[in-house]
Formats: structure tokens, sequence, C-alpha cells
């Protein structure tokens, strides 16, 4: 059964909610009165009365609303199967049985949608991914902000180019990046290519991976030429050896004849801004079946109730299927505001960005909120302090979650709060600031007895120079060479590289103190 409840077809949840399990009206089943239930006070158009941040004013109203309709008859890009399937490797990060890396582009532009860059950027994680795993000692979840990552809030809605007050750039989903006052005025058309786009992303990603792009049989590129200082490229080289020398064992004795080395789980993810967009992609599915039970679950369950038990009543209702993975913004995050109102009602699991602003009463409120039943894993909080203020402001947040009961995964974004911008006026980031916050917040959850569960940057596979500083000893007058960013810096492919070596380290290094304490 699906069944999708617009602001178009308010009528579809009134009419189910007079049904009982097993009727049929005007092609309607269902099968289950709790899912209908649970859009008594919530459904996916109810953020529309709520005050809202960062909203996008469209001139052709009847567009807008002919883009949504479009939307909400066009397939899900993602199923409910997937995102449970996150939801429980969330579960694991959060219970510090694994570790997560979500990566990818600032804003994603639609010319991204080709196969060398999504390669590129797919390639990296799983590079990255491999070093984390001998280092973490921990299977790795993999999230990429990817498929989807179009759209980007602004401090301000206008900025002045050459003179002329125009809207700002808000994603290749909102408008366009050339200065032009045509090309900046938001068109409703552009979040049908968004789908479209993120469609064909997806495609790609899926048929890469079954076809062996993240096979462990392939070669990487583990070049470390870049790497100016002989002890820190003597230091990469040794893990390098020792994860190949894994590889190189799993082969000897046959253990990646198995389907799980061939392939690996790559989820999508972007930062819910555009409502509009995501209200038309969340639709009220039924809880993933094992096909294999299938046939006996439809003779021997009996009609559903509203007093029905199952364990699996939590995962009956609407799932926003333009991802497997959202977050809310901090700009975004009020209480009382649209985006929380949206996000409390989606069974994905999402993120919330935390930032030097956010109160530690404020960040249990905003979990009460979005996650009454405390599912452990269901929220990631992403910290995104900056590596001067991270001490100072860490510990609380961390004490007041810990005092809730709350269990959330704990990541650490080291990008957003580093960013700086040189004498010329270009935004930037410095290795050392990024690499300082992460060592920081790992420190800081050791000695809260938390948990850092894993990290969230912005980088890309490409050889960028947008960030200043790691191993290749990039500077700020190299980063004219390739500045290619229309939003935020990203770290090129050998800084995530290098970052990620270093994060392994820090875990390795925690291992080994500990077998040497239980001495």
């Amino acid at each position: 059964m699906e069944l999708n409840v617009t602001s178009e077809d308010k009528t579809a949840v009134n009419k189910a909610k007079t049904m009982v399990p097993g009727d049929d009206k005007d092609g309607m089943v269902i099968n289950d009165v709790e899912e209908i239930d649970m859009a008594a006070d919530w459904s996916p158009d109810s953020w529309s009365s709520k005050p809202i941040k960062q909203d996008v004013v469209y001139e052709n109203e009847d567009g807008l609303k002919d883009a949504v309709a479009k939307l909400s008859k066009l397939p899900p890009l993602v199923t409910p199967k997937e995102i449970l399937k996150l939801k429980e490797h969330l579960k694991d990060v959060a219970l510090g049985k694994a570790f997560l890396l979500q990566g990818g582009d600032c804003a994603e532009l639609f010319d991204y949608c080709n196969p060398k860059n999504i390669e590129a950027k797919i390639k990296l994680i799983l590079q990255m991914s491999l070093v984390l795993i001998w280092g973490a000692n921990r299977p790795v979840v993999r999230i990429a902000r990817i498929a989807g990552q179009f759209a980007k809030p602004r401090s301000s809605a206008t900025e002045v180019v050459n003179g002329v007050e125009m809207p700002s750039f808000r994603g290749d989903n909102v408008n366009g990046f050339a200065a032009t006052l045509e090309s900046r005025k938001p068109d409703p058309s552009r979040l049908v290519a968004a789908y479209f786009h993120s469609a064909a992303t997806l495609n790609y990603i899926r048929a890469s991976l079954s076809s062996g792009l993240a096979d462990l049989h392939s070669p990487l590129d583990w070049g470390l030429g870049h790497v100016i200082t002989p002890s820190i490229k003597e230091k990469y080289e040794r893990i390098v050896t020792r994860v190949k020398d894994a590889i190189r064992f799993m082969h000897t004795v046959g253990i990646d004849t198995d389907r799980g080395v061939e392939t690996v789980e790559i989820f999508t993810s972007h930062e819910g801004l555009a409502l509009e967009y995501e209200q038309a992609l969340t639709r009220m599915l039924p809880p993933p079946k094992d096909p294999k039970t299938l046939f006996y679950e439809s003779i021997l369950t009996p009609p559903l109730t509203l007093s029905d038990p199952s364990p699996r009543a939590s995962e009956r209702g609407f799932y926003d299927t333009s991802a497997h993975f959202l977050w809310i913004g901090d700009r975004t995050r009020q209480l009382d505001g649209a985006h929380v109102e949206f996000f409390r009602g989606i069974q994905n699991p999402i993120g919330i960005k935390i930032g030097p602003t956010m109160k530690p009463d404020e960040l249990v409120d905003l979990l009460n909120i979005v996650n009454p039943n405390k599912e452990i894993g269901k929220v990631t909080l992403i910290s995104r302090y900056g590596a001067a203020k991270i001490a100072s402001l860490l510990p609380a947040h961390i004490a007041a979650v810990q005092a809730s009961g709350h269990v959330p995964v704990w990541q650490a974004d080291p990008m957003h709060g580093n960013t700086k911008s040189t004498s010329s006026g270009v935004k930037t980031r410095h290795f050392e600031d990024i690499l300082s916050e992460l060592r920081q917040a790992l420190e800081i959850h050791r000695a809260a007895g938390s948990f850092l569960g894993g990290v969230h940057l912005e980088l890309t596979g490409e050889a960028v120079t947008e960030c200043c500083g790691g191993a290749g000893g990039l500077t700020e007058q190299d980063l004219g060479e390739r500045y290619e960013t229309f939003c935020d810096p990203r770290l090129n492919e050998k800084q995530a590289l290098e970052l990620a070596f270093l994060v392994a380290g820090f875990y390795r290094d925690i291992e080994e103190s500990q077998e040497v304490n239980s001495i």
C-alpha cells in the first residue's frame, strides 16, 4: 500500500480515517489504521502554518504549484527499506559499534551530474572509509552529500554585484549563479530539474556500485607524492601498507569471494531546506517486508487494529523519499519553526547542526520535539563550533544530552566553524584548524564518557585549491590555481585522505593506550 498525502489531496487522509483495515475505496487499500492516525496532528504540509526561515519567494505561484504537483506524482528516489537499514546502522554508531563518515560538496551544481565527478567522490569516500575501518577498528557507515545537496542557506536574501542589487544565489534548485537579474530570479521549474538530476546521480551510483566500482580487487590511488615532509610521508606509507596487506590477506584466504567485498552501501543526504520539495517527496509507505515471509504473513497475520502492539509500529508512517538522511541547518532549527515541524514527522534518520548559539536546554527541547520516543540513533547531532570555541561549548551540550536520556549519534563538522577570508577576500579554511577541532572533539567526548561517532566534511574528489594547509603545503597564494567552489571551500582529494589518515591515527593511539593500561 502506498498513500500519498499532499496539500492538493487532503481528502485522501479524511477518507482513509473512516475506513477499517482491509477496506478498499477508490483504489486505496488500507491495511494499517495506525499509519493514518499518525497524520492526526502532523502532515507533510503542516510546516506551512509555522514561521519559516530561509524561505524562497516565488513570483510565479502557479509555476510553484505545478512543480509541487508534478513532484508529488514522481517515483520515490529512495525506499523505506534503505532508510530503515541506515537507521539500524546509525543505532550502532550511537552505541559506539560503528563509525560514520559523511562528506561531499558544500552545494552541488547540476553540472556535477556527470560520471567523472560522481566516481571521484564515491572512490574518495570509499578510500577514506578503508583507512577509518583500519584506524577505528569498527565498521564505517558511508553517507554522501550527493544527489540532492543543491540548496544553501544564505546570510542575506540579496547581494550587490557590480553595483547592482540582486537576489543571492540560493543553489541550482532555486536560481542561477550567473550574476544577472533574470538568472537570479527564483524559478520553481528548477525543483523538478533537481529531482531528475538527483535521480540520474543515484542511478549512476547504484549502477556503478553493482558493476564493481567499490570492488576491493580494483586498484586505488594511494599516491603520496604530494606529501612534502619525509616523516609524515613515511607515517602515511606505513598506514597504506597495512591497509593493502589487510586486503591482500583477505584475497589470499578467500574471504574476498564474499559479495560484501565487491560492493558497499553508500547512502545519500542533503540539508532539508526547500520544504516544498521535501513535502512533495514525502509519502505514506508501509514498512518493508521480507519476501520470504510475506506469503506466510498474509495467511497467518490477522488484520491490524488501533491497539496493535507490533514492534514494527514505529516504522509505519511518512518517509521523505528525497534522500536517506536529511539534516536541519543551524539557521533553521527554531523550536516553533517550519523546518522543525516538518522534520518531527518523518521516519528518516535526521541530523541537527549545533553551533555556538545553541543553548544546552534548547538542544534538549529540540531533541524532545523531533525524537519524543528517544529512539537510539534516530538523531545525529552535528557539532560545528570552530577550533577556538569547541572547548567552551561542547562539554555543556554533551552533559545536557546525557542527562536527558537521549542517545544520539555525535558527529563533528570541523568545516563550518573554521571558515575565514584571506586579505584579498577569498573564503578558505585552514587544514590545521579542521584537524584541531576534530582532535578536541575526540578528547572532549572521551573525557565526558561519550563517543564521537563520526565526521561530517565538505570535500571533493577533484584536485581543487580551496583549503589551505595539509601535507601538500597549500598556501593562500595557491588558492587561485583551481578555486572552483560556488559556495564554501572544500577539502581536495589529497587533503581529505590525509584527514582520514590522521583521524585513524587518533583512534589507533587510543586503542594502543587502552591495551597498555589493561596490562
